[in-house]
Order: structure tokens, then C-alpha cells, then sequence
């Protein structure tokens, strides 16, 4: 089954696109900051990344692509004409990238930048067009090698004569709109569409005066060397005091095997956010813990201490979620929650206090 998803980086309106089937998936325009999240998406669709494509040498935000590859392993593919270096797979015009039964067909659409690249899903249905054919617009073409006689040309050659159906995705937008369609474009793209010719393309791209992106000159050197940092040894490390897992909610997870082990080896706060007749209930509760009903954890929790790493802990892992994120906004910075709450804790067979069978 085919798997689309639309995320959205709002420091920089990117969008990244992941596109899954039959258990293998693309990210196309990842950011390096997000690439946990990305990783968390993944995982608990229960994908494998093949993996990362950029559709040109960003320059508003760095590439996940190296962080994903040292986090799953894929693979790092960009244009052959970006001068990029550190990619597992060059593109050019023509080429193909597979994943599970599906396909995108890469078209070269230079003009925003020398190397820029869309793709086209097999059925001609969604297209990914980076930065060269935006909504109701398109990209700059005063910098990186742009041109604007060559977007004009590669946004009518290889875009506007795609089927008038296919849905076009860009790879940002700067107020709110998420999609588009070749008819649209065709009839409504104020630079590109209706009658406009070259020469009205060149002369209205030659007036727009844009500063430089903020993160140009970080942006643009991190994206030749496909994302990797200078210094990989600064990157932000996950929590230590346990082993944790990120959910894709950006919540940090603890598994119940887990918490057993770290139970018997380091100092941990057990609160228990249940409701006081849950806590001796059939289910029980882990041993150690604290009953801390969620409807008064805010205004008790200067009972807990900020020092020691605490777990939140509940019937399933959806209430103790909402304490994690109440604990974090009052300064709590070692908390996790409890991964499907006492619900897996008593279906992997862990010790409980209390309970019944």
C-alpha cells in the first residue's frame, strides 16, 4: 500500500515528503533538525528509509540526509550538478529511484539553482518540484548558478506538461497552502502561467530584490558536504539517564524491559498518574511508584524532585504522556513516559504490586 506524508519545518517552511510502500520509504527534502522526528515517523509506521533525496543545495536549512543515513542507514542521493559531495547515488535527468513496487522518475529542473531536481511518482499522480515551481510562484534565480531563462524553460518543459490532474508539492510555501495542481498553475501562476513568456519571466524575476536567506552561508557549505557537520562530535546527544526512544509526538519513551533493568540500577521517580481506584486496580501498578493523579500533578508537583530522572506512568502510556508535557513546561528536564503504560508492563510480565490476574 502506497504511504504519503506531509511534515512541515517552521523555522524555515520547509516541507519534507515521505513516501512508503510495501515496507521501503523515501524522505525527500529532509531537515537536520528534524531527523529524529523523521526517525520516529518511520519507525513506528514500521518503514525502512532506502533513502534521502534533496531536490537542490538548500540554502534556508541544513539536509538530514547525513543524520539519517548514521541513524537507518539509507542511502544519500542529490544531483549530479550540485557539486555536492559525500552521496551515496548522483541523478541526472532521466533516472529512476525505486522503492517497494513504486518509483519516482527524476527530471532535471535547473534554474533556481544550477542542480535543481523534481520527481515524479510512476502514475503520474503527485510531483515533487523543490523550490523551481512553487505555489503561485517559484524560486529566486539570483544566486547558486540561478538562471532565469532556464527555470522559465524547465518549469514549462518538465512541470506545466505533466497531466493538468497531477498534484504538485513544493518544497515550501510561506503562508499555509500545502498543495497545488498542474491546472492550476497553468491558469493561475502569476510568473509562470497563462500567457507569460520568457521575457516577461526574466523581466519580473529581475525586480524582486530579495535579501539572502539567513542561513546562507551555514546552509549552503553543510548542504555540499550532504548535511554532515563539521564537528560530528557536537551534535546534541539524546538523554543519558536511560536508554530512551523518541516518539514522533517528540516525546521522549522508555520501554518496560527497560525501566525493569534501570529499576535495579539507578535512583528513578515512579509516578503514577492514574486515578486512586486505577492504582490497586486488576492492572496493578509498578512497584515503587508514586500515585500522582494527572488532575493535581500541577499544582503538586513541587513535591517531586527536578535532579533525579522520573518516569510517568499510566493505563496505557496517554495520560502519563500529558504529565510528561505539563512536567516539561514547569522545567522538568529527566522525564520520560512509560511506553504503553501499564497495559505492556503486565503483558511483558513484569512485577506488579497489587493487581489481579
Amino acid at each position: 500500500m502506497f504511504v504519503f506524508r506531509q511534515l512541515f519545518d517552521t523555522a524555515s517552511s520547509t516541507y519534507t515528503y515521505l513516501l512508503a510502500d510495501a515496507g521501503e520509504a523515501l524522505l525527500i527534502d529532509p531537515v537536520f533538525e528534524h531527523a529524529p522526528r523523521d526517525a520516529a515517523l518511520l519507525r513506528e509506521l514500521g518503514f525502512g528509509l532506502v533513502a534521502t533525496l534533496d531536490t537542490h543545495v538548500h540554502a534556508d536549512h541544513v539536509t538530514g540526509a547525513w543524520r539519517l543515513k548514521q541513524a537507518t542507514g539509507s542511502r544519500i542521493l542529490v544531483g549530479a550538478d550540485t557539486g555536492a559531495h559525500g552521496a551515496d547515488r548522483l541523478l541526472a535527468h532521466g533516472d529512476e529511484v525505486r522503492f517497494g513496487s513504486r518509483r519516482l522518475a527524476v527530471r532535471a529542473t535547473p534554474g533556481h539553482t544550477s542542480g535543481c531536481l523534481s520527481f515524479v511518482l510512476d502514475d503520474d499522480s503527485l510531483a515533487f518540484t523543490g523550490d523551481a515551481l512553487l505555489i503561485r510562484g517559484c524560486g529566486r534565480t539570483d544566486f547558486q548558478q540561478g538562471s532565469a531563462r532556464r527555470l522559465f524553460e524547465s518549469v514549462q518543459r518538465q512541470l506545466l506538461s505533466l497531466p493538468p490532474h497531477c498534484l504538485l508539492y513544493p518544497a515550501h510555501d510561506y503562508r499555509g497552502l500545502t498543495v497545488t495542481s498542474v491546472a492550476e498553475e497553468r491558469r493561475y501562476n502569476p510568473r509562470l502561467g497563462g500567457e507569460a513568456s520568457v521575457e516577461d519571466f526574466e523581466g519580473y524575476m529581475g525586480q524582486l530584490g530579495l535579501p539572502h536567506p539567513r542561513q546562507m552561508a551555514v546552509a549552503v557549505p553543510a548542504n555540499l558536504r550532504c548535511g554532515e557537520p563539521e564537528d560530528p562530535s557536537a551534535l546534541p546527544e539524546p538523554p543519558g539517564w536511560a536508554p530512551l526512544r523518541l516518539s514522533f509526538g517528540g516525546l521522549w519513551e522508555i520501554e518496560p524491559a527497560v525501566l525493569a533493568e534501570r529499576l535495579a540500577n539507578a535512583p528513578l521517580q515512579l509516578v503514577d498518574v492514574r486515578e486512586p481506584h486505577e492504582f490497586d486496580d486488576v492492572l496493578g501498578h509498578v512497584p515503587g511508584a508514586r500515585l500522582l493523579p494527572l488532575a493535581e500533578l500541577a499544582a503538586r508537583s513541587g513535591e517531586l524532585d527536578r535532579g533525579t530522572p522520573l518516569v510517568a506512568i499510566c493505563r496505557s502510556g496517554t495520560r502519563s504522556s500529558q504529565a510528561i508535557t505539563l512536567l516539561q513546561k514547569q522545567g522538568f528536564e529527566k522525564v520520560a513516559n512509560l511506553a504503553g503504560g501499564m497495559l505492556r508492563w503486565r503483558a511483558e510480565g513484569l512485577p506488579v504490586e497489587g493487581g489481579g490476574d
